[in-house]
């Protein structure tokens, strides 16, 4: 769940009114991937109270098929973001103490009908610790098996690891066995023990088998790397509101792409225009353009060479 400090501009301190939304970057990116016309499913574990129930009706609102969302008790709870809509200095408070996400058991995905779908995308925040770790693993394997390309979002918070050793070496195993791998270049940097290298790991990713990496950098673009080489692209400048939700909307609009057929260069070209949009609006999930608005949007926007 999400708190948005309400009117948009206003600091957490100050506020005394909260706007609830649907959050979790793998829960976005499925309700940016809806929005976009994809038919999307969310494996994960939500908390047996109110913010749990209010998470499987947001996704019901949204259109998300959360038949395998497991409802787990005890002391596991929902996680929360209390955040701001701001340009500048803009506050986010995470609150993961016994995340119920981090519950998800191998049991929760050898089952999974791998088959019926295009493609298993996973964030890196359900790496952080087990039994979700171990989960995510083996649902990469049953994917894999199945003939699946796996995608890894790196989606790196601090705040959920024990070490950075321990990070650098978890990520590096998930983006071995993934054919797709976006990260922004603090990311990358972070996998390659080395912020000035994190370009060079992304090629090497490519180098040992990954079929596509994009090395982000923010107002300065990105870089698509493939076997077939590299790509330099550019950004659509909008008025942001907030930093936050770029990376979800990224993902959201750039998996759309793909699964439309479009060539790569297009597919990036909308998940920029996706990420454009949704820091221009408050929120994250609700911010998430349709198709109809993006395409409205990419072509009254020019991007932008960086």
């Amino acid at each position: 769940m999400d708190l948005y400090a309400d009117p948009p501009g206003d600091r957490i301190e100050n506020s005394t009114a909260f706007i609830a939304a649907l959050g979790g970057s793998s829960a976005n990116i499925a309700v940016g991937l809806r929005r976009q016309g994809v038919d999307t499913a969310l494996v994960t574990c939500v908390s047996d109270d109110a913010v749990g129930r209010f998470c499987l009706g947001q996704l019901d609102a949204y259109g998300v098929d959360r038949c395998f969302v497991r409802t787990v008790g005890g002391a596991a709870r929902n996680s929360l973001a209390v955040v701001e809509t701001r340009g500048d200095d803009t506050q986010s408070v995470i609150y993961r103490n016994g995340a119920a996400d981090l519950e998800m058991t191998e049991a929760d995905v050898i089952p999974l009908p791998y088959s019926d779908f295009a493609a298993l995308v996973t964030s890196g925040t359900v790496l952080a610790s087990e039994p979700s770790r171990s989960a995510c693993f083996r649902a990469l394997e049953c994917a894999r098996c199945a003939g699946l390309p796996c995608i890894f979002d790196v989606d790196y918070r601090p705040y959920s690891w024990a070490s950075a050793e321990e990070t650098s070496d978890i990520y590096s195993r998930t983006a071995a066995m993934c054919d797709v791998i976006i990260g922004n270049d603090v990311e990358f940097g972070f996998m390659a023990g080395d912020y000035d290298q994190g370009l060079a790991k992304a090629r090497s990713l490519v180098a040992k088998g990954a079929r596509i990496v994009i090395y982000k950098m923010g107002e300065k673009g990105a870089v698509t790397i493939t076997p077939a080489g590299e790509t330099r692209t550019g950004i659509y400048l909008t008025g942001a509101l907030k930093p936050t939700g770029a990376g979800d909307a990224f993902m959201a609009g750039l998996l759309a792409g793909l699964v439309a057929g479009l060539p790569l260069s297009d597919a990036v070209a909308r998940g920029s225009a996706t990420a454009a949009i949704v820091v221009s609006r408050a929120g994250c999930a609700q911010a998430m353009p349709t198709s109809d608005e993006l395409l409205q949007f990419m072509a009254s926007h020019a991007m932008i060479a960086t």
